[in-house]
């Protein structure tokens, strides 16, 4: 996972987390937008979504090898 998507999906969370905490989001779409919140700083912090590996995805730029 790339330095750039880590930092949106912390954005995205904290908008997530601020939604459902003011109350403007609330009910079943609130506990889900929570939910959506924990598993994007998780995935954030640990560098990996497992659901891009099923789709093949990847934001992490490549790196030459060394000595290339």
């Amino acid at each position: 996972m790339g330095s750039a998507d880590r930092v949106i999906r912390i954005l995205a969370a904290i908008l997530m987390a601020y939604l459902w905490w003011s109350g403007k989001v609330g009910g079943a779409l609130g506990v889900a937008l929570l939910v959506f919140a924990i598993v994007f700083v998780v995935t954030s912090f640990v560098g990996f979504c497992p659901l891009y590996t099923l789709i093949g995805l990847s934001t992490k730029k490549d790196t030459p090898a060394a000595g290339a």
